[in-house]
């Protein structure tokens, strides 16, 4: 009687569990800009959370100057501060040269999509793209919507939809990051907003030319008849942009919670029945609490979680010590902090998208090709350490003290060094990976309790063998019933991170 019992109770369960599985997993035939119809979308495929690493770059107009920051069209309207008496001294005043008049000179003439697309599949990312719209308003793909765009002026190509064909050519998947939330002028009658407010990327006055009532140039500006025209004319361009190229990922800057609510779900429904049309999975992500995390992927800027997240999360850093765009004379972060940095992110449930800086003319400097190639010769030999990977049960250990980030989380600029360890682990389970955030000392013998004793991580028995990635020395381990000990092998450590697989039974 008992046992019948249990197996009528095991069998509900199962019914109960069917049924959810079906609720949630169900055969989506168009999904509806209502979140009880968005949340049946997978926030994070598993293709997504296999890829873990993308590359992205911010390019533009803003890219001429070289000076500054991407934020140099907001600051050259200031009234005061060294952007603007940097723009006086070299261009003329703002009446007489405004930010469109960059446009002309952003030419692109060295833009080599074939070339970028290599480059970024030698340095291991399995997704990129550019930023296809910054704060400035500016498009960098072939728009009927926005009449500022890479294709009628400037450079007068289709920046985004040629580096998809070169990237899809290589079975890279596409991303596309939107930033013109922000573009949005909502000050015009809000007059102690003037000169002041950062809601809207451009600086507002009556006086200024952002104020312009031109019907073009006034779309470059974001200064429409009412701010429910802008946030049309804000969803226009991303289902443009998801309609003619079919990106794989969306990717929101800051301020998306300034588009109402309703908007962001049609931009969602409509990208993720682009996703259903194309039959592939699509992924959302957005910075704050700007989505749902039901069906979108949160991002860090510049930093990362501090701990494991049940959820795939993305960190967006760039290459730059702090810039985003090619600024002339700026320092670039080492490989070493970049790989370390991206470790512990990877062993938090992460994925990272990392930014590059091209010049004006469509240049990616030396410097920075350099980086990328250390980083892709390091990921060619570690490669099953991080690719298709999963978190274990903690994501390690060590004494690096990390600061907290500007957006939230940790910083990405964290001093790693040997003593601290990172893990993860393969989807079957039958490996472990243990990363040294540093070059190990060879010959020494580390105590890792984390891994055995009393901790049980690992069951003492699991452990079949030990091999030192990218090496065939004999590495030599000893499993107590209080710790786990291994000894360096009496060979070179790699330099940016050491890793050692543990084949488990």
């Amino acid at each position: 009687m008992h046992l019948i019992k249990f197996l009528i109770v095991i069998i509900l369960f199962t019914l109960i569990g069917c049924k959810n599985n079906d609720d949630v997993d169900k055969k989506v035939k168009e999904f509806e800009p209502t979140f009880k119809s968005l949340k049946k979308h997978a926030a994070a495929p598993e293709w997504f959370q296999d890829a873990k690493l993308g590359i992205y770059f911010h390019w533009g107009p803003y890219s001429v100057p070289a000076y500054g920051s991407a934020w140099y069209p907001h600051n050259m309207y200031k009234d005061q501060g060294n952007i603007r008496k940097h723009h006086e001294k070299t261009y003329g005043s703002i009446f007489e040269f405004g930010y469109e008049d960059f446009i002309p000179m952003f030419k692109a003439e060295r833009f080599d999509p074939e070339n970028w697309a290599d480059l970024f599949q030698m340095a291991g990312a399995k997704f990129a793209g550019p930023v296809a719209q910054h704060h400035d308003g500016f498009a960098m793909w072939d728009s009927e919507v926005n009449p500022w765009n890479a294709v009628d002026m400037g450079p007068k190509r289709d920046v985004l939809g040629e580096l998809f064909k070169s990237l899809k050519k290589r079975n890279l998947k596409t991303i596309a990051t939107f930033h013109h939330a922000r573009n949005g002028q909502r000050n015009a009658n809000k007059p102690e907003n003037w000169k002041t407010a950062y809601d809207s990327h451009y600086v507002y006055h009556p006086d200024l030319p952002t104020a312009t009532t031109d019907p073009k140039l006034r779309k470059l500006f974001g200064n429409f008849e009412t701010i429910n025209e802008f946030n049309e004319y804000w969803l226009n361009q991303v289902n443009e942009v998801v309609d003619k190229y079919s990106p794989d990922i969306l990717w929101y800057d800051s301020w998306l919670n300034l588009i109402p609510e309703n908007k962001r779900m049609e931009m969602a429904a409509h990208h993720f029945n682009n996703g259903l049309k194309h039959n592939k999975e699509v992924v959302t992500a957005h910075k704050q609490d700007d989505l749902p995390l039901d069906y979108s992927v949160l991002d860090f800027e510049q930093g990362g979680r501090r701990d494991i997240h049940p959820m795939p999360w993305l960190t967006d850093i760039t290459l730059g010590e702090s810039r985003w765009m090619y600024v002339e004379g700026h320092k670039y972060k080492t490989a070493d902090l970049v790989i370390r940095n991206m470790v512990d992110v990877w062993s938090k449930n992460g994925i990272v998208l990392l930014n590059v800086s091209p010049r004006a003319d469509g240049v990616i400097n030396q410097e920075q090709r350099d980086i990328l190639k250390q980083i892709g010769d390091w990921l060619k030999i570690h490669s099953e350490a991080v690719y298709g990977t999963r978190t274990h049960t903690i994501f390690g250990y060590g004494p690096a003290k990390a600061e907290d980030g500007s957006h939230g989380g940790q910083s990405s600029k964290i001093n790693y060094t040997a003593d601290d360890v990172r893990f993860t682990i393969s989807k079957d389970k039958k490996a472990m990976y243990v990363f040294f955030l540093g070059k190990p000392e060879a010959g020494k013998r580390i105590q890792m309790r984390a891994i055995g004793g009393y901790h049980r991580n690992i069951p003492p028995s699991s452990i079949k063998n030990i091999k030192l990635l990218g090496s065939n020395a004999k590495v030599e381990w000893e499993l107590t019933s209080e710790s786990f000990y291994l000894t360096m092998p009496n060979v070179e450590m790699n330099e940016l991170a050491t890793v050692f697989k543990f084949n488990l039974e």
